[in-house]
Protein backbone atom coordinates (compact mmCIF):
# COMPACT_ATOMS: atom_id res chain seq x y z
CA UNK A 1 0.00 0.00 0.00
CA UNK A 2 1.22 3.74 -0.88
CA UNK A 3 2.65 5.59 2.17
CA UNK A 4 1.03 8.38 2.40
CA UNK A 5 3.55 11.54 4.55
CA UNK A 6 1.04 14.70 4.90
CA UNK A 7 2.59 18.26 7.15
CA UNK A 8 0.84 17.86 10.56
CA UNK A 9 0.17 22.11 11.45
CA UNK A 10 -0.30 20.76 14.98
CA UNK A 11 3.20 19.27 15.07
CA UNK A 12 4.85 21.51 12.39
CA UNK A 13 6.22 17.99 11.11
CA UNK A 14 5.75 15.85 7.82
CA UNK A 15 4.56 12.48 9.28
CA UNK A 16 3.12 8.97 7.78
CA UNK A 17 -0.80 9.18 8.22
CA UNK A 18 -2.07 6.08 9.81
CA UNK A 19 -5.57 6.59 10.11
CA UNK A 20 -7.57 5.16 13.03
CA UNK A 21 -9.59 2.48 10.46
CA UNK A 22 -8.69 1.49 7.28
CA UNK A 23 -11.81 0.58 6.40
CA UNK A 24 -13.28 4.01 7.58
CA UNK A 25 -10.83 6.79 6.80
CA UNK A 26 -12.22 9.93 8.38
CA UNK A 27 -11.97 13.90 7.12
CA UNK A 28 -14.13 16.72 8.17
CA UNK A 29 -12.81 20.06 6.35
CA UNK A 30 -14.38 23.16 7.36
CA UNK A 31 -16.93 24.61 4.36
CA UNK A 32 -18.52 28.31 3.52
CA UNK A 33 -20.67 30.67 5.07
CA UNK A 34 -23.53 30.33 2.97
CA UNK A 35 -24.57 34.43 2.43
CA UNK A 36 -23.04 34.96 -1.58
CA UNK A 37 -20.81 33.52 -3.77
CA UNK A 38 -17.90 31.66 -3.51
CA UNK A 39 -14.65 34.09 -4.13
CA UNK A 40 -11.80 32.66 -5.76
CA UNK A 41 -9.75 32.60 -2.47
CA UNK A 42 -13.13 30.39 -0.96
CA UNK A 43 -11.97 27.68 -3.64
CA UNK A 44 -8.64 26.99 -2.86
CA UNK A 45 -9.52 24.89 0.38
CA UNK A 46 -12.07 23.12 -1.64
CA UNK A 47 -9.46 22.12 -4.80
CA UNK A 48 -6.83 21.54 -1.83
CA UNK A 49 -9.19 18.66 -0.25
CA UNK A 50 -10.49 17.33 -3.23
CA UNK A 51 -7.07 15.76 -4.37
CA UNK A 52 -6.63 14.85 -0.61
CA UNK A 53 -9.95 13.05 -0.82
CA UNK A 54 -8.82 11.50 -4.35
CA UNK A 55 -5.69 10.42 -2.87
CA UNK A 56 -7.70 8.77 0.30
CA UNK A 57 -9.96 7.11 -2.28
CA UNK A 58 -7.29 5.92 -4.73
CA UNK A 59 -5.15 4.08 -1.88
CA UNK A 60 -7.96 2.74 0.87
CA UNK A 61 -11.18 2.37 -1.82
CA UNK A 62 -13.78 4.37 -2.62
CA UNK A 63 -16.06 2.87 0.10
CA UNK A 64 -13.41 3.76 3.15
CA UNK A 65 -13.36 7.32 2.99
CA UNK A 66 -15.94 9.22 5.02
CA UNK A 67 -15.72 13.15 4.12
CA UNK A 68 -17.34 15.30 6.22
CA UNK A 69 -17.89 19.47 4.55
CA UNK A 70 -20.29 21.58 6.41
CA UNK A 71 -22.32 24.31 5.32
CA UNK A 72 -22.76 27.56 8.01
CA UNK A 73 -26.57 28.43 7.90
CA UNK A 74 -26.74 30.70 10.65
CA UNK A 75 -24.97 33.50 11.09
CA UNK A 76 -25.29 37.82 10.92
CA UNK A 77 -24.84 38.02 7.40
CA UNK A 78 -27.09 35.28 6.53
CA UNK A 79 -29.34 37.49 8.64
CA UNK A 80 -28.72 40.94 7.39
CA UNK A 81 -29.09 39.43 3.60
CA UNK A 82 -32.34 38.35 4.61
CA UNK A 83 -33.56 41.61 6.31
CA UNK A 84 -32.81 43.89 3.44
CA UNK A 85 -34.73 41.48 1.27
CA UNK A 86 -38.01 41.12 3.85
CA UNK A 87 -37.23 45.32 3.97
CA UNK A 88 -36.93 45.59 0.38
CA UNK A 89 -40.79 44.25 0.28
CA UNK A 90 -39.98 40.12 -0.34
CA UNK A 91 -42.76 37.99 0.54
CA UNK A 92 -42.33 35.51 2.95
CA UNK A 93 -41.24 35.52 7.37
CA UNK A 94 -37.47 36.25 7.78
CA UNK A 95 -36.76 32.41 8.49
CA UNK A 96 -38.44 31.67 4.98
CA UNK A 97 -36.61 34.47 3.32
CA UNK A 98 -32.86 32.68 5.10
CA UNK A 99 -34.06 29.50 3.60
CA UNK A 100 -34.53 30.74 0.62
CA UNK A 101 -31.53 32.44 0.31
CA UNK A 102 -29.39 29.53 1.85
CA UNK A 103 -30.55 27.13 -0.52
CA UNK A 104 -29.99 29.59 -3.37
CA UNK A 105 -26.46 29.68 -1.95
CA UNK A 106 -25.55 26.21 -1.62
CA UNK A 107 -27.24 25.92 -5.52
CA UNK A 108 -24.87 28.57 -6.88
CA UNK A 109 -21.68 26.79 -4.77
CA UNK A 110 -22.31 23.51 -5.33
CA UNK A 111 -22.26 24.12 -9.22
CA UNK A 112 -19.58 26.86 -9.18
CA UNK A 113 -17.46 23.87 -7.01
CA UNK A 114 -17.82 21.10 -9.56
CA UNK A 115 -16.84 23.26 -12.35
CA UNK A 116 -13.67 23.18 -11.18
CA UNK A 117 -13.84 19.04 -10.63
CA UNK A 118 -14.42 18.75 -7.47
CA UNK A 119 -16.05 15.34 -5.95
CA UNK A 120 -18.87 16.31 -3.72
CA UNK A 121 -17.99 15.22 -0.37
CA UNK A 122 -19.96 11.98 1.99
CA UNK A 123 -21.92 14.39 4.03
CA UNK A 124 -22.40 18.05 3.61
CA UNK A 125 -24.27 18.73 6.76
CA UNK A 126 -26.23 22.77 7.56
CA UNK A 127 -25.54 24.19 11.09
CA UNK A 128 -28.99 24.30 11.78
CA UNK A 129 -29.92 20.64 11.24
CA UNK A 130 -27.93 19.99 14.39
CA UNK A 131 -29.13 22.55 17.22
CA UNK A 132 -29.75 19.73 19.14
CA UNK A 133 -25.89 18.18 18.91
CA UNK A 134 -24.82 21.60 19.78
CA UNK A 135 -27.48 22.13 22.72
CA UNK A 136 -25.76 18.94 24.61
CA UNK A 137 -22.68 19.93 23.65
CA UNK A 138 -22.61 23.16 25.34
CA UNK A 139 -24.61 21.17 28.28
CA UNK A 140 -21.85 19.26 28.79
CA UNK A 141 -19.18 21.45 28.96
CA UNK A 142 -21.22 24.04 31.39
CA UNK A 143 -21.78 20.92 33.74
CA UNK A 144 -17.71 19.81 33.34
CA UNK A 145 -17.06 23.66 34.77
CA UNK A 146 -15.66 24.66 31.15
CA UNK A 147 -18.37 26.82 29.99
CA UNK A 148 -20.35 29.02 32.19
CA UNK A 149 -23.82 31.28 31.67
CA UNK A 150 -23.46 34.45 31.70
CA UNK A 151 -26.82 37.07 30.50
CA UNK A 152 -28.33 34.61 27.76
CA UNK A 153 -24.67 33.80 26.70
CA UNK A 154 -22.98 30.52 27.48
CA UNK A 155 -18.77 31.15 27.54
CA UNK A 156 -16.19 28.41 27.12
CA UNK A 157 -13.32 29.06 29.73
CA UNK A 158 -10.61 29.11 27.51
CA UNK A 159 -7.71 28.78 30.60
CA UNK A 160 -9.67 25.55 31.39
CA UNK A 161 -8.31 23.54 28.45
CA UNK A 162 -4.56 23.33 29.30
CA UNK A 163 -3.30 22.47 25.76
CA UNK A 164 -5.22 26.17 24.29
CA UNK A 165 -2.60 27.70 21.48
CA UNK A 166 -0.92 23.82 20.73
CA UNK A 167 -1.98 23.97 17.38
CA UNK A 168 -1.30 28.14 16.45
CA UNK A 169 1.89 27.78 18.62
CA UNK A 170 0.63 30.77 20.98
CA UNK A 171 0.03 31.45 24.34
CA UNK A 172 -3.05 32.31 25.90
CA UNK A 173 -1.33 35.46 27.12
CA UNK A 174 0.64 36.39 23.97
CA UNK A 175 -2.82 36.32 22.20
CA UNK A 176 -4.74 38.48 24.26
CA UNK A 177 -1.60 40.72 24.02
CA UNK A 178 -1.28 40.59 20.35
CA UNK A 179 -4.91 39.86 18.64
CA UNK A 180 -8.60 41.78 18.70
CA UNK A 181 -10.45 40.36 21.21
CA UNK A 182 -14.29 41.00 21.76
CA UNK A 183 -14.83 42.82 24.89
CA UNK A 184 -17.54 41.89 26.85
CA UNK A 185 -18.35 42.83 30.65
CA UNK A 186 -20.11 39.26 31.14
CA UNK A 187 -16.69 37.55 30.59
CA UNK A 188 -14.55 36.08 33.20
CA UNK A 189 -11.60 36.15 30.46
CA UNK A 190 -11.13 38.21 27.59
CA UNK A 191 -9.81 34.99 25.70
CA UNK A 192 -13.20 32.93 26.50
CA UNK A 193 -15.57 32.82 23.88
CA UNK A 194 -19.28 32.36 23.00
CA UNK A 195 -20.71 29.10 22.41
CA UNK A 196 -24.34 30.08 22.74
CA UNK A 197 -25.89 33.58 22.45
CA UNK A 198 -29.22 34.88 22.70
CA UNK A 199 -31.47 35.89 19.60
CA UNK A 200 -34.01 39.10 19.49
CA UNK A 201 -37.46 38.26 18.64
CA UNK A 202 -36.86 39.28 15.21
CA UNK A 203 -33.83 37.19 14.19
CA UNK A 204 -33.92 33.37 14.26
CA UNK A 205 -33.80 31.62 17.67
CA UNK A 206 -34.03 27.90 19.05
CA UNK A 207 -34.97 27.41 22.59
CA UNK A 208 -32.41 26.06 24.55
CA UNK A 209 -31.45 26.05 28.91
CA UNK A 210 -30.11 29.53 28.59
CA UNK A 211 -32.86 31.15 26.54
CA UNK A 212 -34.13 31.85 23.34
CA UNK A 213 -31.10 31.82 20.77
CA UNK A 214 -28.66 30.41 18.39
CA UNK A 215 -25.00 29.08 18.40
CA UNK A 216 -21.43 30.32 17.99
CA UNK A 217 -19.80 29.82 14.98
CA UNK A 218 -17.19 27.35 16.62
CA UNK A 219 -19.14 25.03 18.17
CA UNK A 220 -21.15 24.31 14.98
CA UNK A 221 -18.35 22.49 13.76
CA UNK A 222 -17.30 20.46 16.78
CA UNK A 223 -21.19 19.47 16.77
CA UNK A 224 -21.26 17.88 13.72
CA UNK A 225 -17.85 16.49 13.23
CA UNK A 226 -18.32 14.54 16.34
CA UNK A 227 -22.04 13.39 15.17
CA UNK A 228 -20.90 12.48 11.84
CA UNK A 229 -17.20 11.03 12.45
CA UNK A 230 -16.98 9.98 15.98
CA UNK A 231 -15.15 11.88 19.15
CA UNK A 232 -11.76 11.25 17.39
CA UNK A 233 -11.03 11.00 13.50
CA UNK A 234 -8.43 11.26 10.79
CA UNK A 235 -8.05 14.56 9.48
CA UNK A 236 -9.23 18.38 9.83
CA UNK A 237 -8.49 20.64 7.11
CA UNK A 238 -9.30 24.10 6.18
CA UNK A 239 -7.60 27.90 5.19
CA UNK A 240 -5.01 28.90 7.29
CA UNK A 241 -6.43 32.03 8.24
CA UNK A 242 -9.02 29.19 10.53
CA UNK A 243 -6.30 28.11 12.47
CA UNK A 244 -6.75 30.69 14.92
CA UNK A 245 -9.32 31.22 16.20
CA UNK A 246 -12.08 28.50 14.83
CA UNK A 247 -9.87 25.49 14.65
CA UNK A 248 -8.13 26.02 18.08
CA UNK A 249 -11.18 26.54 19.78
CA UNK A 250 -12.87 23.79 17.96
CA UNK A 251 -9.91 21.73 19.54
CA UNK A 252 -10.92 22.76 22.85
CA UNK A 253 -14.02 22.41 23.46
CA UNK A 254 -14.32 19.18 21.31
CA UNK A 255 -11.53 17.88 23.74
CA UNK A 256 -13.17 19.11 27.46
CA UNK A 257 -16.56 17.65 25.76
CA UNK A 258 -15.12 14.42 25.00
CA UNK A 259 -11.61 13.76 26.64
CA UNK A 260 -11.63 10.45 25.87
CA UNK A 261 -10.97 11.08 22.15
CA UNK A 262 -8.45 13.29 20.23
CA UNK A 263 -10.86 15.11 17.90
CA UNK A 264 -8.50 15.25 14.72
CA UNK A 265 -4.86 13.75 14.60
CA UNK A 266 -3.94 15.43 11.59
CA UNK A 267 -4.50 19.30 10.66
CA UNK A 268 -3.87 20.52 7.48
CA UNK A 269 -3.77 24.46 6.36
CA UNK A 270 -3.65 25.47 3.02
CA UNK A 271 -2.33 29.26 2.31
CA UNK A 272 -3.85 31.83 1.05
CA UNK A 273 -5.04 33.20 -2.26
CA UNK A 274 -3.37 36.06 -4.29
CA UNK A 275 -3.95 38.35 -7.49
CA UNK A 276 -0.97 39.20 -9.50
CA UNK A 277 1.25 39.35 -6.53
CA UNK A 278 -1.48 41.22 -4.45
CA UNK A 279 -4.04 40.21 -1.66
CA UNK A 280 -7.25 39.88 -3.00
CA UNK A 281 -9.51 42.73 -1.62
CA UNK A 282 -12.34 45.00 -3.24
CA UNK A 283 -10.42 48.19 -2.46
CA UNK A 284 -7.75 46.94 -5.07
CA UNK A 285 -10.14 46.14 -7.49
CA UNK A 286 -8.90 42.34 -7.98
CA UNK A 287 -11.50 40.44 -6.13
CA UNK A 288 -13.72 38.26 -8.40
CA UNK A 289 -15.65 35.22 -7.49
CA UNK A 290 -15.39 31.51 -9.51
CA UNK A 291 -18.46 32.60 -11.16
CA UNK A 292 -16.74 35.38 -11.94
CA UNK A 293 -14.44 33.56 -14.21
CA UNK A 294 -15.96 31.07 -15.36
CA UNK A 295 -18.94 33.83 -17.35
CA UNK A 296 -15.58 35.68 -18.43
CA UNK A 297 -14.71 32.05 -20.09
CA UNK A 298 -12.28 30.32 -18.22
CA UNK A 299 -12.86 26.55 -18.17
CA UNK A 300 -12.87 25.13 -14.41
CA UNK A 301 -10.50 22.97 -15.41
CA UNK A 302 -7.99 26.28 -16.14
CA UNK A 303 -8.80 26.98 -12.50
CA UNK A 304 -8.09 23.90 -11.45
CA UNK A 305 -4.55 23.10 -13.32
CA UNK A 306 -3.57 26.62 -11.59
CA UNK A 307 -4.50 25.95 -7.87
CA UNK A 308 -2.72 22.17 -8.89
CA UNK A 309 0.81 24.04 -10.20
CA UNK A 310 1.31 25.32 -6.59
CA UNK A 311 1.90 23.33 -3.06
CA UNK A 312 -1.40 23.96 -0.81
CA UNK A 313 1.72 25.13 1.81
CA UNK A 314 2.50 28.11 0.22
CA UNK A 315 0.99 31.40 -1.23
CA UNK A 316 -0.83 30.91 -4.71
CA UNK A 317 -0.60 33.33 -7.05
CA UNK A 318 -3.27 33.68 -9.43
CA UNK A 319 -1.64 35.36 -12.44
CA UNK A 320 -3.12 36.21 -16.43
CA UNK A 321 0.09 34.29 -17.70
CA UNK A 322 -0.79 31.09 -15.14
CA UNK A 323 -4.23 30.93 -16.80
CA UNK A 324 -3.36 31.66 -20.35
CA UNK A 325 -0.54 28.54 -19.96
CA UNK A 326 -2.72 26.52 -18.38
CA UNK A 327 -5.35 26.72 -20.88
CA UNK A 328 -2.87 25.74 -23.34
CA UNK A 329 -1.31 23.37 -22.13
CA UNK A 330 -4.83 21.65 -21.05
CA UNK A 331 -5.66 22.25 -25.02
CA UNK A 332 -2.82 20.12 -26.16
CA UNK A 333 -3.62 17.22 -23.73
CA UNK A 334 -7.30 17.14 -24.81
CA UNK A 335 -6.35 17.07 -28.12
CA UNK A 336 -3.41 13.95 -27.36
CA UNK A 337 -5.87 12.04 -25.22
CA UNK A 338 -9.04 12.64 -28.26
CA UNK A 339 -8.38 8.80 -29.68
CA UNK A 340 -7.68 6.58 -27.02
CA UNK A 341 -9.51 4.67 -23.85
CA UNK A 342 -9.72 6.14 -20.14
CA UNK A 343 -9.69 2.80 -18.71
CA UNK A 344 -6.78 1.92 -16.15
CA UNK A 345 -5.04 3.26 -13.02
CA UNK A 346 -3.78 6.50 -12.59
CA UNK A 347 0.70 7.12 -13.17
CA UNK A 348 2.12 5.43 -10.10
CA UNK A 349 4.87 8.78 -10.22
CA UNK A 350 1.51 10.89 -9.82
CA UNK A 351 0.08 8.97 -6.91
CA UNK A 352 3.28 9.06 -5.18
CA UNK A 353 3.68 12.60 -5.50
CA UNK A 354 0.30 13.14 -4.27
CA UNK A 355 1.64 11.43 -1.29
CA UNK A 356 4.01 13.25 -0.40
CA UNK A 357 2.31 15.79 1.14
CA UNK A 358 -0.09 16.50 -2.17
CA UNK A 359 2.84 17.66 -4.19
CA UNK A 360 0.82 18.79 -6.87
CA UNK A 361 3.28 20.34 -8.83
CA UNK A 362 4.78 17.66 -9.18
CA UNK A 363 1.95 15.78 -10.06
CA UNK A 364 1.34 18.32 -13.03
CA UNK A 365 5.78 17.77 -13.66
CA UNK A 366 4.75 13.61 -14.15
CA UNK A 367 1.95 14.57 -16.18
CA UNK A 368 4.18 16.62 -18.75
CA UNK A 369 6.59 14.05 -18.93
CA UNK A 370 3.81 11.58 -19.70
CA UNK A 371 2.72 14.06 -22.81
CA UNK A 372 6.71 13.96 -23.87
CA UNK A 373 6.68 10.20 -23.63
CA UNK A 374 3.68 9.51 -25.51
CA UNK A 375 1.84 7.63 -23.34
CA UNK A 376 -1.72 8.38 -23.55
CA UNK A 377 -4.13 6.08 -22.11
CA UNK A 378 -2.07 6.91 -18.86
CA UNK A 379 -2.31 10.21 -19.26
CA UNK A 380 -5.65 10.29 -19.81
CA UNK A 381 -6.73 8.37 -16.94
CA UNK A 382 -3.87 10.19 -14.78
CA UNK A 383 -6.14 13.74 -15.52
CA UNK A 384 -9.23 12.26 -14.83
CA UNK A 385 -7.44 11.53 -11.21
CA UNK A 386 -6.68 14.41 -10.79
CA UNK A 387 -9.94 16.10 -11.48
CA UNK A 388 -8.08 17.54 -14.57
CA UNK A 389 -10.07 16.38 -17.40
CA UNK A 390 -13.45 14.87 -18.29
CA UNK A 391 -15.09 11.81 -20.36
CA UNK A 392 -15.49 13.97 -23.48
CA UNK A 393 -13.36 17.03 -24.88
CA UNK A 394 -15.28 20.40 -24.24
CA UNK A 395 -15.76 23.12 -27.21
CA UNK A 396 -12.98 25.50 -25.71
CA UNK A 397 -10.33 22.30 -26.03
CA UNK A 398 -11.38 21.21 -29.21
CA UNK A 399 -8.34 23.42 -31.14
CA UNK A 400 -6.74 22.46 -34.77
CA UNK A 401 -4.27 19.29 -34.64
CA UNK A 402 -0.77 21.05 -35.18
CA UNK A 403 0.66 17.87 -35.75
CA UNK A 404 1.48 18.83 -39.61
CA UNK A 405 2.91 21.72 -38.66
CA UNK A 406 5.19 19.74 -36.03
CA UNK A 407 6.53 17.48 -38.86
CA UNK A 408 6.63 20.70 -41.19
CA UNK A 409 9.34 22.24 -38.41
CA UNK A 410 11.06 18.87 -37.56
CA UNK A 411 12.01 18.53 -41.01
CA UNK A 412 12.87 21.89 -41.96
CA UNK A 413 14.89 22.00 -38.41
CA UNK A 414 16.33 18.66 -39.56
CA UNK A 415 17.77 20.18 -43.16
CA UNK A 416 18.99 23.27 -41.77
CA UNK A 417 21.24 21.41 -38.94
CA UNK A 418 22.41 19.97 -42.81
CA UNK A 419 22.60 23.07 -43.94
CA UNK A 420 23.61 25.45 -41.42
CA UNK A 421 20.27 27.73 -42.81
CA UNK A 422 17.60 28.18 -40.50
CA UNK A 423 16.08 30.76 -41.93
CA UNK A 424 13.42 28.47 -43.23
CA UNK A 425 13.12 27.62 -39.13
CA UNK A 426 12.83 30.84 -37.98
CA UNK A 427 10.57 31.82 -40.43
CA UNK A 428 7.96 28.61 -39.48
CA UNK A 429 8.42 29.61 -35.66
CA UNK A 430 7.88 33.54 -36.50
CA UNK A 431 4.62 32.25 -38.11
CA UNK A 432 3.37 29.95 -35.52
CA UNK A 433 3.98 32.10 -32.69
CA UNK A 434 1.66 34.89 -34.65
CA UNK A 435 -0.86 32.65 -34.79
CA UNK A 436 -0.64 32.63 -30.87
CA UNK A 437 1.14 28.69 -30.51
CA UNK A 438 3.50 28.65 -28.10
CA UNK A 439 6.78 26.47 -29.68
CA UNK A 440 8.82 23.93 -28.09
CA UNK A 441 12.14 22.39 -29.50
CA UNK A 442 14.36 19.84 -28.14
CA UNK A 443 16.63 16.78 -28.61
CA UNK A 444 13.06 15.03 -28.59
CA UNK A 445 11.59 16.45 -31.11
CA UNK A 446 8.86 19.63 -32.02
CA UNK A 447 5.85 19.96 -29.62
CA UNK A 448 3.40 22.80 -30.39
CA UNK A 449 0.87 24.18 -27.51
CA UNK A 450 -1.88 26.38 -28.95
CA UNK A 451 -2.09 29.47 -26.87
CA UNK A 452 -5.45 30.92 -25.28
CA UNK A 453 -5.46 33.41 -27.87
CA UNK A 454 -4.56 30.93 -30.96
CA UNK A 455 -5.79 31.98 -34.77
CA UNK A 456 -5.38 29.36 -36.80
CA UNK A 457 -6.07 31.79 -39.95
CA UNK A 458 -3.21 32.93 -39.37
CA UNK A 459 -1.74 29.54 -40.32
CA UNK A 460 -3.33 29.45 -44.01
CA UNK A 461 -0.85 28.58 -46.07
CA UNK A 462 1.92 27.62 -44.56
CA UNK A 463 1.37 23.84 -45.26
Amino acid sequence: MVEIRLTNSKTRKKEVFAPLDRENVRMYVCGPTVYDRAHLGNARPVVVFDVLYRLLRQVYGEGAVTYVRNFTDVDDKINATAQARKAAGAAGTLEELIRERTEETIGWYHADMEALGTLRPTHEPRATEFIPQMVAMIEGLVASGHAYAAEGHVLFRVRSYEGYGALSGRSVDDMIAGARVEVAPFKEDPMDFVLWKPSSDDLPGWDSPWGRGRPGWHIECSAMADELLGAEFDIHGGGIDLQFPHHENEIAQSCCAHPEGGFARYWLHNEMLQVEGKKMSKSLGNFFTVRDLLDQGVPGEVIRFVFLGTHYRKPMDWTEKKRAEAEATLRKWYRQVAEVSNSGEPYNAVVSALADDLNTAQAIAECHQLSIAGDLVTLYRTLQFLGLMGDTIPEWAAGADLAAYETLLFEAREAAMASKDFSRVDTLKAALIDAGVEVRMSKAGVELIPGAEFDPAKLEGLL
